[in-house]
């Protein structure tokens, strides 16, 4: 059976590798347009979704993995940013102050498929104005929504989570998990523990 990642992020792949996989990685091409009027979750589940079925095209009989991530903050969505100055506004907003970060994945296989998303609330510490250009400098926020990542050293401006680290990441491996069970799909080492429950970590 082949499985294909329909991403082109370098943390998805990291993260899909961690679960015994082996997979292709073919981007999806198409414009992201979310749905209007959509809250967070609908948003990342409807892009997830139109990731996996544009891929599917080429791979009709392929398991298909695709996941889409956005930041929620004072009630509107962050992407990633245009250029350095959209990424220190959005900094700027997020300094002192909570958000959320929403994961949608979408797993296509044998006419199945399911959507879902996860939520990890993520509280950042105040940013002086120095700490925002010198950040933006190190080029990490240019391709991360909502302007930073918290695996490299974007950690450093986060002072707590409430639920999954890796959804901020990009890819909740538990919510993966089960809906690779849902379409009757396991990792090789798992197919001998059908009734083992993956949970997500929480990071408080």
């Amino acid at each position: 059976m082949d499985i294909v990642l329909a991403s082109g992020s370098p943390r998805r792949k990291e993260l899909l590798e961690t679960l015994g996989l082996d997979f292709a990685v073919v981007p999806a091409k198409g414009e992201e347009i979310a749905p209007r009027g959509a809250g967070p979750a609908e948003t990342v589940e409807a892009l997830s979704r139109a990731k996996a079925e544009e891929v599917a095209k080429g791979f009709a009989n392929a398991l298909i993995i695709a996941a889409d991530t956005v930041v929620w903050a004072d009630g509107r969505i962050l992407g990633k940013p245009k250029d350095e100055t959209d990424a220190k506004a959005m900094l700027h907003l997020l300094s002192d102050n909570t958000h959320e970060v929403y994961t949608g994945v979408t797993v296509m296989y044998g006419g199945k498929i399911v959507v879902g998303s996860e939520c990890t609330k993520v509280f950042f510490r105040k940013l002086s104005e120095g700490e925002i250009d010198r950040y933006v400098q190190t080029g990490e926020p240019m391709d991360k929504a909502g302007a930073y990542g918290i695996q490299g050293p974007g950690s450093l401006l986060v002072e707590r989570l409430e639920g999954c680290y890796f959804t901020i990441i990009g890819m909740p491996n538990p919510k993966l998990y089960r809906a690779l069970r849902s379409v009757g799909i396991l990792p090789e080492w798992m197919e001998k523990e059908p009734e083992f429950i993956a949970s997500c970590p929480d990071v408080k």
